[in-house]
């Protein structure tokens, strides 16, 4: 008895790991990007919140906030203009979900 109670403990304890935002498609424009994202979102309880575009020294350009999950949507697309200075040919998106928070992985991008 003692060590099932241990175990649901620990199991409890633990904190939830889930699969963190999956870059499909990554587009840049006219200072517009396309991020297409994909992410098992279940509803209000865990879903892909938000992305951001950085440099190379994690200085944030600017952040799209996903305000909704997309259970029945999957893959999705969701746009957002960020201004990126002249001169830098490359930047970083990182995705988020309500878990996890902001992915330590990035998707690197070189500008046109």
């Amino acid at each position: 008895m003692k060590h099932a109670l241990a175990l649901a403990l620990i199991l409890f304890a633990a904190p939830a790991f889930a699969d963190a935002p999956v870059f499909e498609n990554v587009t840049y424009s006219n200072g517009r990007f396309d991020v297409t994202l994909s992410h098992p979102d279940t509803g209000w309880d865990h879903y892909a919140d938000g992305w951001r575009v950085e440099l190379a020294d994690g200085t944030v350009l600017g952040t799209r906030v996903l305000a909704h999950p997309h259970v029945n949507e999957q893959p999705f697309t969701r746009s957002s203009s960020i201004a990126v200075h002249d001169g830098v040919n490359e930047v970083f998106i990182r995705a988020s979900d309500t878990l996890e928070g902001w992915a330590e992985e990035r998707h690197q991008m070189t500008l046109p």
